[in-house]
Formats: structure tokens, C-alpha cells, sequence
């Protein structure tokens, strides 16, 4: 959950109360927030430096900081200026504000020409204006912070949308936003003197600490998105870096807000959260002039989209949910507390509640959110506790039960259980294990990385990279892991199942082959499994370990390696790892492995 840090005096000013610490933890407990930690800006440094055990011995006030954890999915709560109005909305203080566009006509708007190249890079752009804002220290911090917490949450670190915030009387508009190569663009960045190309930026962010980890985003691209005003000015090199030309201060009156992205949706909320919590700070409050976009093909839209938008819900979605009873004029007086205008609509079969759904409440989509913020409202500790109308008995399933009770028996045996990665590289899949490549594992369509390309189709080399990375532990190493791999399976409505195996694997300055082949007979012998003496009587009922018939290249060194029958069918295989798969691994010491089918014993 984020957090956000707040001047306990500026947060009880604004409130219009003081409160007591353990009040205002029930406040946040009412609302559904968390109040996480009480600390000083002071305290906070001597953390960061890893001196808390170090005594300050100035008698200076400290200002006292709040923490305070919000809901993720609650934007509008990530500023002093959203959580302190929707904290005076639910006590009453404040009536639910309304926010509108300046009445101004199309042509007089402001207008952003958007280039067909961007669609390879970052297709989407949407911005607004904040006219006669008035900043000071504490708001302008607040509109940094605001800005850094939503690039972290519903940005995904600037990945899905990056926002600019600009001087505008230090602009000419219309303005354009571009894609270009690297090597034409060139502008002075923020908090530097000097003019960069966007190609030698690149190289000199890579030992910046807080921007290197944005590079990635463009840098492989061939063309950069950037954007202009009329007079070439460079406003930002989404989403890396604004310029410095356009820096935003305590004397800027007039913002410009530009939010490229690769999510449309993303930008709107994000766009709608920025002008909403700050357009209070405006000549005319809670107005925000809008911006036309106008993309490469002619069409154009008008931005920020500040209406509301209407749901119906039934009421008994709303109180059979929460399992109270309440009228509809108490249930509206409730999301009015939420911000959430409501209105009973007459029907002749069930009451309905009409519910008006600002900008900033982006989280609200279904009945099952309106339920939520008037449960909230009404407190959840004044929910009466019921027995459930059905009578269940929950129990473990019986393949978990199965796959934890042979886990016990394997680390009875000497064996420590590790936990890998379902997904890998091809290579690790099949050529690494001096397997063919048979096309049975599900593969990722757009993987970060080609270490998690594919789904395993096997334990086995999550077992051996385990051993590389620890080749350098006393010996043996004896280490088993019981998890699931994946198989395409055209019988299932996906295309693909999990497949639950357990496997083990030694290494030693010997194979120790019957380490493992012990192993077997244990399992077997404690899932009640007999061994077949005899296997030629074609008695089928109980296991046997026979010579394996595979003429194929396998993970195992050749004569080497047998198959577990079970009932007349293979269930696993056991060997002494080949030495090129060994090499392939970088294991210097010869292991021996055995990998079987858990689900079969069911």
C-alpha cells in the first residue's frame, strides 16, 4: 500500500481541529486508512544514514510527520489536499465540490498537434491548464510528491504514463508532440546548464540514481517522443526528463499539464487526479481549462473529461452485501460522507440509488464498490457479526495434503526443499538439458526478459542453477523441490495444465545414485506403493525401476538412466546427470537426480 508523509499541524489545520494521536488513528481506522507511523523530518534523515541509535542534541521543535497508508487504488488520497477533503466531506465540514472546464470556445483553446510517429514509441498524450494557481513551499512539495507517488503506483514507474508539469507563460502553444531519432533532439534539461543531445542524455542519466531506473523505457527505441511548443522549445523528453525552460516555481500562476502514455485510460485518471487536487488552489476554484488534442489523423478530443458518471444499483446489492438494514435515504447520506452524490430513483419493483460518480473516484466502477464505501461510512465495527446461512467445513486438497506429507518424509531424509521459478528460458527448458525442443511448453508473447520466456516443463533446471549458485557449499548437496511445471493441453478450455511433480537431486564428489534411488523407495513406501518383484508376470499393481528404452538425447548420461513404473505406466525418470549438462551449468562435481509425477498416487 503507498504511504503518504504529512506535517501533523498543516494536516489538523486544515481539518479546522486538533486532535490527539490515538484520535486521529481512529479518524484514519473510520475511513479505512491506516495512520502507520509518527515520526520527524530529523528522525526520518537519521534513518536514512543508519544512525536511529545516535542521540541529536538539538532542542529544537521538531515538526511531527505523519504516515499514513492508503488504499492503492485510491489516487485522489495520495496528496494533504485530497486526503484532507475527503476527510471534511465524511465529517461533515465540506460539501462535495464540483469540478468544471473554463467556458471557453474550441478555438481559443490551447492545441496539442500529435505526430503519427509517436504511435511506435508512445501513442498517447492528454493535458490540461491550472490558470492563476497560487504556489507556496508546502503546496509546491505537495505537487511534486503527488506527482512522484502516482508515477510509482497506477504509472508503473513511468512506464504506462509519465507526467510533465510546465511554466506556461514561459511557452508559446500550439504545441506538437513528436517522435524522433535521438540524434535531433536537443534541448537543456532540468537542473542542468548545458544543452544534451537525447542520445548523449541517455548516457549521462545512466549514474543518476533516481533517473537511470527510467532509461529503459526509450532507450532501445530508434526515435525518442519529445515535445514542443510553437517556437521549438523543448517542454519534456517523456517520460525521462521535463526541460528547463518550462520549470514550474513559486512564482508560476499558470501550469501546463502533459501526460504521455502507452494506456489512455491510465492518463485520463491520472491527468484528472493532478488538475482536480490542485485546481483548488485556483483563482476560480475547482476550474481547469481544457486542452484540445488533435491526432495525426484529424480527429481531436478535448481534454481533461471532468463529468461524472451516473450507476444504478439496487439497494439490496448495496445492504445484502454489507448485511445491514438501511433505508435509501440513509444509505445516499452515507455516499454523500464518501463523496458520492446519490439520489433515490422510484421503481415499482425494488428501490434503486442513482449514484454520481466524480473524476477523482476512479475506483468505483461496480455495485460492489458502491457497497464498499457505504459500509466504510457506516463503520465497519458497527456491522453486526452473523452465522453464515450455509454450514461448510473447509479442508486441505487432497493433492496438497498428498504433496506436504511427502515434502515431511523427503526432509526426513536429509534433503532441503527449495522454491524456483516457473518460468525460464527456452535454452534452460530443452537445449541446456540436452533435450530436444518438442514444442510442449507454454511461452510468454512479450517476455522483459529471456530468462522468463516459458513456462517449465520440468524441475530440473531450477534444481541445477541452485546448485551453481551455491557450488561453492560443503558437499554433499542433497536439495529436493515439489512444485508445478506447465504442459499444453488442447483437452482444457486454456489450452494448458499444471502438472504437480516432486524432485530431488545429489552432488557429491560421486553421483550417489543410490542416495536417489532410496529416495524412490521411500516415497513409494510411504504412499503405500509395493514393488513388483517380477515385472515380466505382468503383475501391474505396485512399482518397479526399469532400464530406460530412450534412443534420444536426454539429461542423463547414457546407461545411466531408468524409468519408475507405476501400474504399468511411467510416472518419472532417475539417473546420473549427464556431464555436458553439468558443463552447461557450470558443476564441476557429478550429480545424480530423479524427478516423478505427484498426482498420479490420487
Amino acid at each position: 500500500m503507498p504511504k503518504i508523509s504529512v506535517v501533523r499541524d498543516d494536516l489538523f489545520k486544515a481539518l479546522g481541529k486538533t486532535y490527539t494521536q490515538d484520535e486521529f488513528d481512529e479518524l484514519c481506522a473510520q475511513y479505512g486508512l491506516e495512520l502507520d507511523d509518527v515520526t520527524t523530518e530529523k528522525a526520518i534523515i537519521r534513518k536514512e544514514k543508519h544512525l536511529d541509535g545516535v542521540e541529536d542534541e538539538s532542542t529544537e521543535d521538531e515538526e511531527v510527520i505523519y504516515k499514513i497508508e492508503i488504499p492503492a487504488n485510491r489516487y485522489d488520497l495520495l496528496c494533504i489536499e485530497g486526503l484532507v477533503r475527503a476527510l471534511r466531506v465524511y465529517l461533515g465540514l465540506d460539501e462535495i465540490p464540483t469540478y468544471t472546464l473554463s467556458d471557453i470556445s474550441k478555438e481559443s483553446m490551447l492545441k496539442m498537434h500529435v505526430k503519427k510517429e509517436t504511435s511506435v514509441i508512445r501513442p498517447f498524450i492528454v493535458c490540461a491548464v491550472l490558470r492563476g494557481i497560487t504556489f507556496n513551499e508546502a503546496r509546491y512539495k505537495s505537487f511534486i510528491d503527488l506527482q512522484d507517488k502516482l508515477h510509482q503506483n497506477i504509472c508503473r514507474r513511468r512506464t504506462l504514463v509519465a507526467i510533465g508539469t510546465h511554466d506556461l507563460d514561459t511557452l508559446q502553444g500550439p504545441f506538437t508532440y513528436e517522435a524522433l531519432s535521438p540524434k535531433e533532439i536537443n534541448f537543456v534539461p532540468l537542473k542542468q546548464d548545458k544543452s544534451f543531445r537525447a542520445d548523449e542524455l541517455m548516457k549521462f542519466y545512466n549514474s543518476d540514481m533516481k533517473l537511470k531506473k527510467f532509461l529503459h523505457i526509450i532507450e532501445d527505441s530508434p526515435v525518442y517522443p519529445v515535445i514542443y511548443d510553437s517556437k521549438r522549445t523543448v517542454l519534456s523528453l517523456p517520460p525521462i526528463i521535463n526541460g528547463a525552460r518550462s520549470a514550474i516555481t513559486l512564482r508560476t500562476k499558470n501550469v501546463f499539464i502533459e501526460c504521455t502514455a502507452t494506456d489512455l485510460t491510465k492518463a485520463k485518471i491520472v491527468l484528472n487526479t493532478m488538475v482536480s487536487m490542485f485546481s483548488e488552489y485556483c483563482e476560480r476554484k475547482f476550474e481547469v481549462e481544457p486542452v484540445e488534442v488533435i491526432c495525426s489523423n484529424g480527429e481531436s478530443c478535448v481534454f481533461p473529461d471532468l463529468s461524472s458518471f451516473d450507476m444504478e444499483v439496487p439497494l439490496t446489492k448495496i445492504t445484502g452485501r454489507i448485511g445491514i438494514s438501511l433505508d435509501a435515504t440513509q444509505v445516499t447520506n452515507l455516499l454523500t460522507k464518501m463523496q458520492l452524490r446519490a439520489e433515490q430513483v422510484s421503481s415499482d419493483k425494488e428501490s434503486i440509488i442513482r449514484v454520481s460518480v466524480p473524476p477523482t473516484r476512479s475506483d468505483v466502477l461496480e455495485a460492489c464498490d458502491v457497497a464498499e464505501d457505504v459500509a466504510v461510512a457506516y463503520d465497519f465495527n458497527k456491522i453486526p457479526r452473523t452465522q453464515p446461512v450455509l454450514s461448510t467445513q473447509g479442508r486441505q486438497q487432497p493433492l496438497s495434503q498428498l504433496s506436504y506429507l511427502i515434502r515431511l518424509e523427503i526432509v526426513a531424509a536429509g534433503f532441503t526443499e527449495v522454491l524456483t521459478w516457473i518460468l525460464c528460458s527456452n535454452e534452460e527448458n530443452f537445449s541446456m538439458l540436452n533435450r530436444k525442443d518438442n514444442k510442449t511448453s507454454v511461452t510468454v508473447a512479450n517476455p522483459r526478459s529471456s530468462d522468463f520466456e516459458a513456462t517449465r516443463t520440468n524441475l530440473m533446471s531450477g534444481l541445477l542453477k541452485t546448485v551453481r549458485e551455491n557450488n561453492h557449499h560443503p558437499k554433499p548437496i542433497k536439495i529436493f523441490e515439489m512444485g508445478d511445471v506447465v504442459l499444453l493441453d488442447d483437452t482444457k478450455d486454456v489450452g494448458a495444465r499444471n502438472s504437480r511433480k516432486v524432485a530431488a537431486l545429489y552432488c557429491d564428489e560421486s553421483s550417489g545414485y543410490e542416495v536417489i534411488s532410496g529416495l524412490v523407495q521411500r516415497i513409494m513406501q510411504i504412499v503405500d506403493v509395493p514393488w513388483i518383484e517380477n515385472p515380466k508376470d505382468g503383475d501391474n499393481t505396485g512399482y518397479f525401476i526399469a532400464g530406460s528404452k530412450n534412443t534420444e538425447s536426454t539429461a542423463f548420461l547414457p546407461g545411466r538412466e531408468a524409468d519408475i513404473i507405476l501400474n504399468g505406466k511411467q510416472v518419472g525418470s532417475l539417473g546420473i546427470v549427464h556431464p555436458k549438462v553439468l558443463s552447461n551449468f557450470n558443476i564441476s562435481f557429478p550429480c545424480s537426480y530423479m524427478e516423478m509425477d505427484v498426482e498420479c498416487f490420487l
